[in-house]
């Protein structure tokens, strides 16, 4: 997780777009605009994991940028994404 936050989790809600931000070990997606980039936290240069949960409808995460799976995320679902800083990409979780 983030560092300084291991006790708890940290939360944000972000506008998806091409390329968003994650700031935070659970972010929420506002919109339903195709994510094909995401900048990783600043954790010290290490591997991290985020979950996502799409708010307003399925979002997809497409290849093109730094996402290794193409990967539609359900409405209300907590999706997992571990950042590799070897790959320098996002790695998505198995989605059921």
């Amino acid at each position: 997780m983030i560092p300084g936050t291991q006790s708890k989790l940290s939360e944000s809600t972000v506008t998806s777009a091409a390329s968003i931000v994650a700031k935070t070990d659970i972010v929420y997606l506002k919109g339903t605009t195709q994510v094909t980039f995401i900048t990783p936290p600043a954790n010290g240069g290490f591997s991290t994991m985020v979950i996502f949960v799409p708010l307003d409808g399925a979002v997809i995460f497409a290849i093109g940028g730094n996402i290794t799976v193409a990967s539609t995320l359900p409405l209300n679902k907590a999706t997992v994404l571990v950042y590799s800083k070897l790959g320098k990409v996002w790695l998505p979780g198995a989605i059921s």
